[in-house]
């Protein structure tokens, strides 16, 4: 009886363990996401899984071209997935060719391959606070994100962390490359 009683304790704690592991990877290291829509097409498309990296940005802060994952204010457990265009203290607009303007100068990137029809908010200057982000999908004429008032900046607490691995389909395994 005694060793029933010592074997039951034993896996009672070991599976209390591994629980308590799984609490604290997901809430504090990485968790799982899922891609919906095309905002960030061609790089990541509409139902791959992703690997959240939540880590990091303990130790360094967001960089700009980082795909950041951060939630959506008006819509509890729906999460953003954008890249990180605008560093807090810059200033970003949108010119009437298209071009992106990172305190009055042409931002020379690649990942909107369009030419952006529609500026929103950034029209004007926007003026980024210390600890607010601009962010923006790829597929800049399909992609709600900081030019849209609902989505706005993003401030530093709102950002879970940055997208890290592909896990789903298996045919696109892998990192993401950020730069």
């Amino acid at each position: 009886m005694k060793k029933v009683l010592k074997e039951i304790l034993s896996t009672s704690l070991y599976i209390l363990f591994v629980l308590c592991a799984v609490y604290l990877v997901i809430h504090f290291v990485g968790q799982r996401t899922q891609v919906l829509g095309s905002s960030m097409e061609p790089k990541l498309s509409s139902e791959d899984n992703l690997i959240v990296d939540k880590i990091s940005y303990r130790f360094h802060e967001p960089e700009r071209f980082d795909i950041i994952v951060f939630p959506f204010r008006y819509e509890e457990n729906v999460f953003y997935i954008k890249r990180i265009i605008g560093l807090p203290g810059e200033t970003v607009q949108i010119d009437e060719e298209g071009d992106i303007l990172i305190d009055g100068e042409v931002l020379n990137e690649g990942y909107g391959k369009e030419v952006i029809q529609n500026p929103g908010r950034a029209y004007e200057e926007i003026e980024l606070g210390d600890d607010e982000y601009f962010v923006m999908g790829d597929n800049r004429n399909n992609s709600t994100d900081s030019r849209d008032p609902s989505v706005g900046n993003i401030t530093r607490d709102e950002i879970v962390g940055r997208a890290w691995l592909r896990i789903w389909p298996f045919s696109k395994f892998g990192l993401i490359k950020h730069r």
